[in-house]
């Protein structure tokens, strides 16, 4: 039951992550810049986190535990969007994408040289399938170097977070965590906000859509990643997240009548194919698994 609950948790945050390009599109075209997003994004994710720790009289993380989260929302977070967000300016969207989507097989390798996981065949083959998938369902028309280095450093940044939540979410719970990665990096996007000059929504729609970016695109995906991680381990949560593209790209078919070609289509089912394969192979492995009673 433990690997399912994690298993339904990272693909929640999958599909919830997956909006946050679809809400972006609104709060730009709003008037909106992206250190404004990010700062009203983080800091008003960190005060409602903060809100639920105390009143689950949940205590702060204090000691190597806060330097670590702190480390992942004001280094690791901040860092992989302002690469990502920059490397956009530079390369196609869809170039930035595929890159970004080398994560997973950067979390593999880490895990198996950092945290000594075992590799076996049916996470090499599920990887493979999902960067795969992923190379159909983005579509990278190209641009300058800088911005594939960018993306590929957005890649490798947050490959590095997981790896490092992995052990901090064996000391604190999804709350915890989550208060302070978001106060972290609300901290630095506020300073970028105030120093650059701070751009809000013209319109009750940016509003709404800025409202979506805190809620189904920031807490919501980012409590359930890491309360999935916890569960289910760096690689097999780097996996299953490669359903996200998936989501965004059925979302703009849906809402801007974007058109899905058959190659983005094979891609998707590449990765929902990844999926079945690593969910089957770990609720089997749960199963097999000697019970105490």
């Amino acid at each position: 039951m433990k690997k399912l609950i994690g298993i339904l948790l990272i693909a929640i945050s999958a599909a919830s992550f997956g909006t946050l390009a679809i809400f972006g599109h609104y709060v730009y075209a709003d008037g909106m810049d992206i250190f404004t997003v990010l700062f009203i994004r983080f800091g008003i994710s960190a005060v409602f986190m903060t809100v639920i720790l105390l009143l689950r009289k949940e205590h702060f993380p204090h000691g190597r535990i806060l330097a670590q989260l702190v480390g992942m929302g004001a280094l690791g977070y901040v860092g992989q969007s302002f690469l990502y967000m920059t490397a956009i300016k530079y390369a196609s969207s869809g170039l930035v994408a595929l890159l970004l989507y080398l994560y997973p097989m950067f979390v593999f390798i880490l895990s198996v040289f950092v945290l000594r996981e075992k590799v076996n065949a049916v996470k090499v083959i599920a990887l493979i399938l999902a960067l795969a998938g992923s190379a159909l369902t983005v579509d990278p028309n190209g641009g300058q170097l800088i911005g594939a280095l960018m993306a590929v450093g957005a890649a490798l940044i947050y490959s590095i977070y997981i790896i490092v939540g992995t052990n901090v979410m064996k000391h604190v719970s999804a709350v915890q965590s989550s208060a302070i990665i978001f106060a972290s990096a609300g901290v630095v996007y506020g300073i970028l906000t105030f120093a650059s000059g701070a751009h809000l929504p013209e319109s009750n729609s940016g509003w709404l859509a800025m409202l979506g970016i805190i809620v189904l695109s920031t807490i919501i995906p980012v409590v359930t990643f890491l309360a999935g991680l916890e569960r289910i381990g760096p690689t097999n949560a780097a996996m299953l997240s490669t359903l996200e593209p998936v989501v965004t790209v059925l979302l703009a078919a849906w809402l801007f009548g974007d058109k899905l070609p058959p190659i983005v289509m094979l891609g998707g089912g590449l990765i929902l194919a990844a999926v079945i394969l690593l969910t089957r192979a770990e609720l089997r492995k749960e199963e097999s698994a000697p019970h105490l009673t």
